[in-house]
């Protein structure tokens, strides 16, 4: 008896700690650029009616800004003129290529929706 309440205490503790354990990495997972690029292309994809293709190439340009974002701009000062220009750039870099994957009328929109 006594060894069939410590197997069961043993199984409870296990449990609970793959549970501390998920919870880790499901916080951790919303922070990477592929998970803030899928969300971006959402929504602007709802807004937009954006075809198969260009949902896949917008996700890449939004994964491709995030991650210049994390090496250069996120977590410094956004006063700092060499961060400021890195935004810039990356920004600039992001319209060029939602502009040459989007139709006239929904890059007007998408731009709406950016300021």
């Amino acid at each position: 008896m006594k060894k069939f309440i410590t197997g069961i205490a043993i199984a409870c503790f296990v449990l609970l700690g793959m549970n501390t354990i998920a919870a880790q990495s499901l916080s951790q997972d919303s922070q990477r650029p592929e998970v803030i690029a899928k969300q971006e292309v959402a929504d602007i994809s709802a807004d937009l009616s954006l075809s198969g293709d260009q949902e896949r190439s917008l996700f890449r340009a939004y994964v491709q800004k995030e991650v210049n974002y994390n090496k250069d701009v996120t977590g410094k000062d956004q006063k700092n003129a060499a961060v400021m220009a890195a935004k810039k750039k990356y920004d600039d870099q992001l319209s060029a290529a939602v502009k040459k994957v989007l139709t006239p009328e929904q890059y007007k929109k998408w731009q709406a929706k950016q300021k």
